[in-house]
């Protein structure tokens, strides 16, 4: 369950007691120091590390950060707003003992992601967490809506990156292949190893498409712990292939050309206890409200894409026929739509009826990414959005008149396109508050300026190692 209340300081109810007996328990099993983590507007992960005694005072008083980080990109040079960007102030780090973990990849470390606020106790508006565990509470206080959701994470195995900061994948093989579970089946057995001693359930793990590359599928929670666990999972993908001295790449595409590294997101609408994708009269068992859900995040998602693909990388991951969801299309189990409906098989479907959401990499921030989306659906459930026709097959083998009649249009092929979108997008910005989409809006077009002079290829080596 992830904590509800803002942190206030001094601590949120009980806390510190808590967070007192937490560090004699941590200290007992010899881990010395917590990661205090959270991401920042370009999707990089940020920390602060503590030592295990000084847990406590983190819970009471949070540890301090500059607010400049919210619009630092990915290369650590750094834009500005009218509010954010320069040296001054600070805001404190409020570890959410909820989701403490202790790392199994990283003997003698716990880890803990954080919310943020202001020396005056108030809510940092640039805080990513906070603002999703806000979207999440007004929908279930407005709608009587709870969500589930999960983050897919796939990510390039190398053997170490060369001289020139090139990637080497540790194996090839053909896609989905015996070939390379086999030979990294150490890897990756350590990996499930770790994820059972975290508490990550975990529902598949296997080779993926290109090479080198994995994909794993995590069970579904609330959306705040899901970022979180997205969060998790990719800390300790990194941390058990360094202990078998390899690397991992998780940008949206490691080389300018073949299939990239995506993050789907699942995401299912609650009400009551039931799930309001499964079991309503509407096309594949969908209620009223989860069509509407489905047709205002459809409707809202070349704005969207400023946040779920927010590099500049991120577009050379998103071409036509490769899976990738690059137009405005849904259809029940069509992987090649934007939105895909997932009906899960007969049976489970009460449990696993959900939507996918696919131009969305692991460069976007999750709390940000899941925030923005749930806004986008609750804003076609407020409107009573239709769905328009589904599709099959290949959206990109639509005659341009077929296409026209069901809404099929190409997304945003560059960043640039998906930041026009989103200034004339008042849902979303509004969803966000003015502080945090100018810092969005900031950000993106600083990533963009930073490698105006590159080719594809120079742009895929510019990002390869910073998610």
């Amino acid at each position: 369950m992830t904590t509800l209340a803002d942190p206030v300081p001094g601590g949120r109810p009980g806390d510190v007691d808590r967070a007192t007996a937490l560090s004699g328990e941590l200290s007992g099993r010899g881990v010395h120091g917590v990661v205090l983590g959270y991401v920042d507007t370009a999707g990089v992960g940020r920390v602060k590390t503590i030592p295990t005694a000084g847990l406590a005072a983190a819970a009471a008083w949070g540890v301090g950060m500059s607010p400049v980080f919210d619009t630092f990109l990915a290369d650590d040079s750094i834009v500005t707003t009218d509010v954010l960007g320069s040296p001054d102030g600070d805001l404190r780090l409020y570890p959410d003992l909820d989701h403490l973990v202790v790392l199994a990849g990283q003997p003698g470390w716990a880890w803990a992601p954080v919310d943020r606020i202001t020396q005056e106790g108030e809510r940092h508006p640039g805080c990513t967490r906070t603002l999703l565990r806000r979207i999440v509470a007004d929908a279930e206080r407005r709608h009587g809506l709870t969500f589930k959701a999960a983050v897919e994470v796939e990510w390039a195995v190398g053997q170490g990156p060369s001289a020139e900061g090139d990637f080497v994948p540790a194996l090839s093989g053909p896609a989905y292949g015996a070939i390379r579970q086999v030979e990294l089946s150490a890897y990756t057995a350590d990996l499930l190893a770790a994820f059972a001693a975290q508490g990550v359930d975990v529902d598949q793990l296997h080779p993926e498409y290109a090479a080198g590359q994995f994909e794993v599928s995590v069970g579904a929670l609330d959306p705040v712990a899901a970022a979180d666990r997205s969060v998790l999972v990719r800390q300790t993908i990194r941390a058990v292939a360094g202990r078998h001295g390899l690397v991992v790449s998780f940008a949206p595409a490691v080389f300018a050309e073949g299939v990239g590294n995506g993050g789907h997101l699942h995401l299912s609408a609650w009400r009551e206890g039931a799930n309001l994708h499964a079991g309503g009269e509407g096309r594949y068992g969908m209620t009223a409200d989860a069509e509407a859900f489905a047709a205002g995040v459809l409707a809202h998602l070349p704005a969207l894409m400023a946040v779920t693909a927010p590099s500049p990388v991120s577009y050379l991951r998103l071409k036509p026929s490769q899976w990738a969801g690059v137009f405005t299309a849904w259809g029940r189990e069509t992987r090649e739509a934007a939105v895909r409906v997932v009906t899960g098989t007969l049976g489970l479907r009460d449990q696993a009826a959900n939507l996918e959401v696919k131009p969305v990499d692991l460069a976007a921030n999750p709390y940000l990414a899941l925030g923005a989306v749930i806004a986008a659906g609750l804003d076609g459930i407020a409107s009573a959005a239709v769905l328009p026709e589904e599709i099959t097959g290949d959206p990109a083998r639509l005659e341009a008149q077929q296409a026209a009649a069901r809404g099929v249009r190409r997304l945003p092929t560059s960043l640039t396109e998906a930041v026009a979108e989103f200034r004339e997008d008042e849902c979303l910005r509004g969803a966000l508050g003015p502080v945090l989409a100018d810092a969005v809006i900031a950000v993106r077009e600083g990533e963009t300026a930073s490698v105006a002079d590159l080719d594809d290829s120079g742009i895929a080596a510019a990002y390869r190692w910073k998610y």
